[in-house]
């Protein structure tokens, strides 16, 4: 008797989280305008934060002065670093909300029994504690933030050490994204990739060469993630 395969396990779907999965905007713009005024330096706005998010706190607050003409030196940046911790962590959740439709497509992924996962540069500690008060760790497997391995996105051992943390398969796993460290690190997983164009690339998204674009989470649906899984392996064992 011809044996029956095994039915494929379920798959992984790991997301980025500012700009992906929440639309944080505001509260970062606003605890990084409070940090940034200890230095006297004009606020920045939204039309600014496509350039400064993407490699956590430290890397945003160094990006801004420069912006705004003042190249951080010595042991200033530690101090302002606290400082946006303290404001931001305590301001929490702000304004901050998920994005339409999100919790939906979880659910209707949860259902189906996927895993989900969250890989993002944000500290892991800012990462849980946003995500604990949307209530919203419960749908999450792993949650790994940027300093959580020695390295971060676009490093692909971010994200393969987050498949690890969620016991999920590296050729079972998509990754979604709203910026360039997203779709890289998935490419240098050798993961397919969704992005959304909703978030703060500042670049568009298609540019980026994802393997899928989606513009709204009611388009995140198992079967989607499916067919992206089998397109991808056809297309690397080409």
């Amino acid at each position: 008797m011809p044996l029956t395969p095994a039915p494929a396990r379920p798959a992984l779907v790991v997301f980025d989280l500012d700009g992906t999965l929440l639309d944080t905007h505001v509260d970062l713009v606003e605890s990084l305008n409070h940090t940034i005024a200890a230095l006297g330096l004009e606020p920045v706005s939204y039309d600014d934060l496509t350039h400064l998010v993407g490699q956590g706190a430290r890397v945003m607050i160094e990006r801004a002065c420069r912006l705004r003409g003042h190249p951080l030196e010595g042991d200033a940046l530690p101090l302002l670093v606290e400082r946006f911790v303290a404001h931001y962590a305590g301001n929490m959740p702000g304004r901050t909300e998920p994005y339409p439709g999100l919790v939906a497509a979880m659910d209707r992924l949860r259902s189906e029994g996927y895993r989900l996962a969250v890989c993002t540069n944000k500290m892991e500690s800012l990462a849980l504690g946003l995500l604990d008060k949307l209530d919203l760790v419960r749908y999450f497997d792993a949650i790994s933030g940027g300093d959580t391995f020695p390295v971060r996105k676009p490093d692909a051992r971010h994200l393969t050490g987050t498949i690890e943390r969620a016991g999920g398969d590296i050729a079972r796993t998509v990754m979604i994204g709203d910026s360039i460290n997203d779709i890289a690190v998935a490419k240098n997983a050798g993961v397919p990739s969704i992005a959304v164009p909703f978030g703060y690339s500042d670049v568009p998204v298609s540019s980026l060469d994802p393997d899928v674009i989606i513009t709204h989470f009611d388009e995140l649906t198992p079967q989607l993630v499916e067919r992206l899984l089998q397109e991808y392996a056809e297309k690397v064992a080409v």
